[in-house]
C-alpha cells in the first residue's frame, strides 16, 4: 500500500476536498478498503451508513493525531494511531447502534472493522502527522467524502441492476441481473466505475495520461 506523501505546505481547503473525492479517491483511485466496499454495497442505504461512519472516524482521527503529534513517539506511532482510531470507531459504533438500529444490524460488523481500514491509518501517517490542524481537517473531510460517495455510487449501481430497486424502493419487477447483488458482481461493479473514473480524468486532462497519483494497495 502506498499513497501520496505530503511533507511540504498543504494545498487549500477546496483542493484537499476535491483531491479526496477525485484524484485520490480511496476506492476508485487508491484501491483501498475494497473488501468492505464490496460487502456492504448491496444497497444504497448500507453504503450510506458505512460511508458516514468512515467519514466521521477519518475526520476525528485525523484531527486527534494532528493535535497530539508532538506527544506521540515515532517508534510507537502506528500502535497509537490504531488506538485513536479504535476509540472513535467505538464511539461511532455505539451511536449508530442507538440511533439507527435497523441499518446497524446489517452493517454493524463492518463498522467495527473500520479500525483496520487501510485508508484511515494511511492518511494519519502521510498527512495528519505532518500537517497543521486546518489542512488536516479538510484532508480528512475530503477522503471521508470520497469514500462515502464511492460507496453510494457502487450501492446505487448494484442495487439498481441486481435488485431492481433504489434505496429499497422497487423500480422494476424481479431481479434483473442478480449477478450484481453477489460478491463477484461487487468487484465487477467497482472495476466498471473505476474505469469510468479513469476515463473522466483522462478526458479532463485532454487525453494525456498524466503521472500516476499513487499506487493502489490491498488493505482492508
Amino acid at each position: 500500500m502506498s499513497t501520496v506523501i505530503h511533507p511540504g505546505p498543504a494545498p487549500g481547503a477546496r483542493q484537499l476536498i476535491l483531491n479526496g473525492i477525485f484524484a485520490e479517491n480511496p476506492v476508485f483511485r487508491l484501491a483501498l478498503s475494497l473488501c468492505p466496499a464490496v460487502a456492504v454495497t448491496t444497497t444504497v442505504l448500507n453504503g450510506l451508513l458505512l460511508g458516514v461512519a468512515v467519514l466521521f472516524v477519518q475526520v476525528l482521527s485525523s484531527v486527534t493525531v494532528t493535535l497530539a503529534k508532538r506527544l506521540i513517539h515515532p517508534r510507537v506511532r502506528i500502535p497509537v494511531y490504531t488506538v485513536i482510531i479504535a476509540v472513535w470507531v467505538s464511539a461511532i459504533d455505539m451511536s449508530l447502534a442507538a440511533f439507527a438500529p435497523a441499518l446497524y444490524a446489517q452493517v454493524g460488523l463492518y463498522v467495527k472493522l473500520i479500525v483496520a481500514f487501510a485508508i484511515i491509518i494511511s492518511r494519519l501517517e502521510v498527512f495528519a502527522s505532518r500537517q497543521p490542524l486546518v489542512p488536516t481537517f479538510f484532508d480528512g473531510l475530503g477522503m471521508g467524502l470520497g469514500f462515502l460517495l464511492a460507496l453510494l455510487m457502487i450501492g446505487a449501481f448494484r442495487e439498481l441492476l441486481g435488485s431492481g430497486s433504489f434505496a429499497g424502493i422497487p423500480l422494476v419487477p424481479g431481479k434483473p441481473l442478480l449477478f450484481f447483488a453477489l460478491p463477484a458482481g461487487g468487484f465487477f461493479s467497482i472495476a466498471l466505475l473505476m474505469a469510468l473514473f479513469n476515463w473522466i480524468e483522462r478526458r479532463n486532462q485532454g487525453g494525456r495520461a498524466g503521472p500516476a497519483k499513487s499506487a493502489g494497495g490491498h488493505g482492508v
